[in-house]
């Protein structure tokens, strides 16, 4: 058992010492390919680009290698790129900044103070247990299975994927004991770092976590990236209940595709786990009873919740020119919604004596990941220089040329759901999906087909980082426990990454789109 243990470990500080040569290899590469690869464009005379978009090519070059390569940190990357527009005389200062106001940003800003809330209050905990406890659920290992992964990924669905998974990983990690417990009671020694459940078990958190986050607009950033470019460099303006109908079918498929290939591929090795009920009954009475700040925390949450699918139910009830929808659109657009909610949580008490509010502001800062709310601006500003100097149509009518004029509407979907797939399984999906955006967007009006589908296709595909440590956070978590060998991620995340695209993003997205559209 403990030479088992110890070779796992090995093998797990290994592959961490090949990362770690290989990060460091890439970070000067690109650290010196950049700048050098941004000159050599400048200097190519290309025709049919102005002096900006030729710049602003060299430029988006230059930012792009870093963002692959990180020798330095993301969000910096992503100042530098406006900050090199400014100087060079692409665009003004005011035009260039004023992406990082967009209303995108207040949205997001407001869904991690409610992520924060949420978290810092024990919700997450309070619905995972709650769904754990059902007693459909009882000590049956599938149905445990099964309830882990609907736990994380409706978690995950208004909360970070990376705080779902630590929050989901504790859990696994005590049902898992709970096994080895019934085992050594029965006279019997399992190694959980050769036991097919305890693999399965963790990789289906880690794929939840990431499922899950395409549910809404706030539960994955390349979600909202993608919404921002298709505002700004399409002018089309998709609601957050919209997304919620298009993200649920996604979230569903793909949950379904994890769940049986996992389950099937990852059986438990007995038929009941004796001590899973109370387990997780002994942790949800830990958790106590309801706090003030919780029931507040339920509260703001709703207000979000409400105001977000009210356009949603007004259209239905009163149809889309509505004056009524359009007042309420003009009132509370989305990013409102989510500050509203957000500024109650300042506001109301849950110590009037003390006047101690449901959050504090210095706990509020350390929820809102502020280098998230840079990339997504850095991406933003670049994706609206690119339509404003004429870079993104040259781009998109390039791309088009390359594939033989008249492409077909899924032809375009699948080739950058499988790119946006592939970079974000090599760098952050939400870089992979600042880059891959405004092409995608660019390259579908070129061929005269709406940007909707494939803007969709890439947010949801960047969220079937399924193969390595490094792909998400959840991926990164699971595997420090040790029981998931990285051959078996690899293999298992290939399957499911390019089935999860030939079953759901390509077909369904494209029909529930132009349903929704025409």
């Amino acid at each position: 058992m403990d030479q088992k243990k110890t070779s796992a470990r090995t093998e797990a500080m290994a592959v961490k010492e090949k990362e770690k040569n290989f990060d460091a290899i890439r970070r000067t590469v690109g650290l010196i390919g950049g700048p050098l690869l941004a000159f050599l464009i400048f200097m190519t005379p290309i025709s049919g680009l102005s002096l900006e978009a030729h710049k602003l090519l060299a430029i988006m070059v230059f930012v792009a290698t870093w963002w692959i390569t990180e020798p330095v940190p993301i969000p910096v990357t992503s100042l530098i790129g406006p900050v090199l527009a400014i100087v060079t005389g692409v665009a003004t200062a005011k035009a260039a900044f004023a992406a990082f106001a967009s209303p995108m940003i207040f949205l997001f800003m407001g869904g991690f103070i409610l992520a924060k809330a949420m978290m810092m209050h024990g919700l997450d905990k309070r619905f995972a247990y709650w769904l754990l406890s059902r007693s459909w659920v009882g000590s049956n290992p599938k149905r445990i299975f099964l309830a882990v992964g609907l736990a994380a990924a409706l978690c995950s669905g208004w909360v970070s994927n990376t705080a779902t998974a630590a929050m989901m990983f504790p859990i696994c990690l005590g049902l898992l004991a709970s096994i080895k417990e019934m085992f050594a009671a029965n006279g019997r020694e399992l190694d959980l770092y050769n036991c097919k459940y305890a693999t399965g078990l963790m990789l289906m958190t880690a794929y939840s976590c990431s499922i899950g986050g395409v549910l809404t607009p706030i539960g994955t950033p390349p979600n909202l990236i993608m919404l921002g470019f298709l505002d700004t460099m399409a002018d089309i303006h998709i609601s957050f209940f919209e997304w919620m109908t298009w993200g649920a079918i996604a979230m569903v498929a793909y949950f379904i595709i994890a769940y049986l290939f996992l389950s099937k591929m990852f059986p438990s090795e007995v038929e009941r786990i004796d001590g899973a009920e109370e387990f997780i009954r002994r942790k949800k009475a830990e958790l106590g009873g309801w706090t003030p700040a919780q029931r507040n925390t339920v509260i703001c949450f709703a207000v979000a919740v409400i105001l977000w699918i009210t356009p949603g139910i007004l259209s239905i009830a009163l149809g889309s020119t509505s004056p009524v929808l359009k007042m309420y659109n003009r009132l509370f657009p989305e990013a409102v919604a989510a500050m509203v909610a957000a500024l109650l949580l300042f506001l109301i008490p849950t110590n009037i004596k003390d006047r101690r509010a449901t959050l504090e502001w210095k706990e509020a800062v350390t929820g809102i990941e502020w280098g998230t709310l840079i990339l997504f601006g850095g991406g933003l500003s670049l994706g609206g220089m690119m339509y404003k100097t004429g870079l993104s149509t040259w781009v998109g009518d390039m791309i088009v040329g390359s594939l033989g004029g008249d492409v077909p509407e899924l032809v375009v979907i699948a080739i950058f759901a499988v790119m946006a797939l592939l970079l974000s399984e090599l760098t952050s999906h939400t870089a992979a999906t600042n880059m891959i955006g405004p092409l995608a967007i660019t390259a579908a009006i070129s061929a005269g087909v709406s940007p909707i589908p494939v803007s969709v296709a890439i947010a949801l595909s960047s969220s079937l980082g399924f193969m390595l440590p490094v792909s998400t956070p959840p991926n990164a978590i699971v595997y420090a426990s040790g029981y998931i060998p990285i051959t078996k991620m690899i293999r298992t995340g290939v399957y499911i990454d390019f089935i999860g695209i030939a079953c759901v993003t390509i077909p369904l997205v494209a029909f529930f789109v132009q349903w929704v559209v025409g």
